[in-house]
């Protein structure tokens, strides 16, 4: 296969080349040159993709049996790429998010969807995803669209994961959120790659919620990996979701990977996934990912704060407030 992988430094891109390259498929990358390296043997084409004449000229001659885009920014940026490869590949795939569903609705590949517009130059995280996989669609009626739900494993530049993974690394007490139980519905990056490229190299076309099953994890086994990863003696503290709410504690961002059980979040984490793992899906054990990234950070750090996302963690004023409650 000739594979075009739209970025290719960073995080999802990286998984993608290094699974393509392992299947000895040709990969060339798109992307400006200003964040990461790729590997040896992947072709480069440096080109900035919010220039549309320039990318016209820079894959002008040129043609691919794939490609796979992992924009989340404007759609129109996406929108003009795809239209451009048009009549320069046959299969096409995005990687787009659980979040295009509208909020609180989400069940399967069924539940209704935001509205998106694929010329977008702003919008909201949910709506620049949706307006992206439209204009995609547009070019390619056949696209595959992996909507993926909460990706986490090596490379993660959004910080979720790696928080709390140096969290509990630096020992002590920890605060724990909510129900030890909490069901857990992630996808590791690498499976989520590997389950994309199997996709077009069978011509699989279509919407897909790519994660695990609900509740394969829990956020009690999460933060247990976590501790045995990294050898540490930090010992966990459960607080309620009134507790924490009681301080401002807030879900996703303060702490990554957790949301309540009720409220706006009831559903959260358990969408049905079953359509994906009908068509090869194959989640890991949330140990071996948890295990993977902290090596990956012990051997390359902690990536630089991507600007297009928010910053992870629980402050320290509202862990201490927490803490004192014991």
């Amino acid at each position: 296969m000739d594979l075009l992988v739209l970025g290719g430094t960073r995080f999802v891109g990286r998984a993608l080349i290094e699974d393509a390259r392992a299947r000895g498929w040709r990969v060339t990358a798109v992307n400006r040159g200003q964040t990461g390296t790729l590997p040896s043997g992947v072709s480069a084409i440096r080109v900035d993709r919010d220039d549309s004449d320039g990318f016209a000229r820079a894959i002008d001659g040129r043609s691919w049996d794939a490609v796979v885009d992992t924009w989340s920014g404007a759609p129109r940026t996406a929108t003009g790429s795809a239209a451009a490869l048009r009549g320069h590949a046959t299969r096409y795939a995005y990687i787009s998010s659980g979040s295009v569903y509208r909020w609180g609705t989400h069940v399967d590949e069924s539940s209704p969807l935001v509205d998106g517009d694929p010329e977008a130059g702003d919008g909201s995280y949910p709506e620049l995803k949706r307006g992206a996989e439209l204009g995609i669609l547009a070019a390619f009626p056949d696209a595959l669209l992996a909507r993926a739900g909460l990706i986490i494993g090596p490379y993660e530049d959004i910080g979720r994961l790696p928080w709390w993974l140096n969290r509990i690394a630096a020992g002590g007490r920890v605060v724990a959120p909510g129900d030890p139980e909490r069901p857990l519905q992630y996808i590791d990056v690498r499976d989520l790659a590997a389950w994309v490229l199997d996709g077009l190299d069978r011509g699989l076309t279509g919407a897909f919620d790519v994660a695990s099953v609900s509740g394969a994890s829990t956020t009690k086994r999460l933060l247990c990996a976590c501790i045995d990863a990294t050898g540490s003696t930090a010992e966990l503290e459960w607080f309620s979701e009134t507790e924490l709410e009681r301080v401002g504690a807030l879900p996703w961002t303060h702490l990554p990977c957790w949301a309540p059980r009720t409220g706006e979040f009831a559903g959260f984490l358990e969408a049905d996934t079953s359509k994906a793992r009908a068509h090869g899906l194959v989640a890991r054990a949330v140990e071996e990912t948890v295990a993977d990234t902290w090596a990956w950070l012990q051997s390359e750090g902690q990536p630089p704060q991507r600007p297009d996302r928010d910053v992870h963690g629980l402050p320290t004023a509202i862990e201490q407030s927490l803490l004192a409650l014991r």
